[in-house]
């Protein structure tokens, strides 16, 4: 049984896969809503902005306002704000990233960038590829939304985020800053948005190098949901375990 008032929860894998929803995730939105506790999806993924997301989630049956939605690429784009307001970045990535990085008044450009910033598309291009690369060998800092190197889809693994930036790390060899999930940034902004403290909070993902070692790190309550990229058998990877492990959502118990 869950102890926890408040809940941090990943998407991909959790509540959706690909385009189509978890079995039991629709009821476990609507028992959140109906005990009045405070939630907020908090994903990797890059590639669409909240009210897309929230779009998305809706068309199956899962009612998530937009700003009930962080992405790796609001915390990158307020994390570059942070560090260098008005600044220029070159931007591999969907329209998630895009939108985040022009929303901090900052100029995507490919001259001279300040910063070379990795997200994710739902096509890599060499040729993008391969100006990273020599931008970040000209000095542009590189910095990626996430390090998850494969995501869940309909049709089995696909490459991530993760994936990409170590092809561009081995090219350069310059590793990137991952702003995303299990950097204690994105958890920490997170908690403040909702403004709950980590104590009476849980974490639910189904990745133990992310969403669990975010959630233990920063003192939350973890549930690892086997409906995702990780199997029981990968938990005895890590020198690390969850609080709690379900088969899915479904499997959650309130208390």
């Amino acid at each position: 049984m869950i102890k926890s008032k408040n809940f941090l929860i990943d998407m991909d894998g959790v509540l959706v896969r690909g385009s189509k929803p978890i079995p039991g995730a629709l009821d476990f939105i609507a028992t959140l809503k109906e005990q009045q506790r405070r939630f907020l999806l908090l994903t990797n993924n890059p590639l669409y902005t909240p009210n897309d997301l929230a779009h998305r989630l809706k068309t199956n049956g899962l009612e998530i306002p937009g700003e009930c939605i962080f992405t790796s690429a609001i915390a990158t784009a307020r994390f570059l704000d942070s560090q260098r307001p008005n600044g220029t970045a070159y931007v591999i990535g969907a329209s998630g990233l895009t939108q985040a990085i022009h929303d901090v008044n900052y100029v995507i450009t490919d001259i001279e960038p300040d910063y070379v910033v990795l997200g994710e598309t739902e096509n890599y291009n060499y040729e993008e590829i391969t100006k990273a690369i020599r931008l970040i060998e000209k000095g542009a800092i590189f910095i990626a939304t996430n390090p998850d190197p494969s995501g869940p889809s309909e049709h089995g693994i696909v490459p991530a985020c993760g994936a990409m930036a170590a092809l561009i790390e081995t090219a350069t060899g310059k590793a990137p800053f991952f702003v995303g999930k299990p950097n204690p940034l994105m958890m920490r902004t997170a908690l403040n948005y909702l403004d709950v403290h980590s104590e009476e909070t849980a974490m639910v993902g189904d990745r133990m190098d992310t969403d669990i070692v975010g959630g233990v790190e920063a003192g939350m309550e973890t549930v690892l949901v086997l409906s995702g990229v990780t199997t029981r058998e990968d938990v005895e990877k890590f020198p690390f375990r969850p609080t709690h492990i379900v088969d899915s959502v479904r499997q959650i118990s309130l208390g």
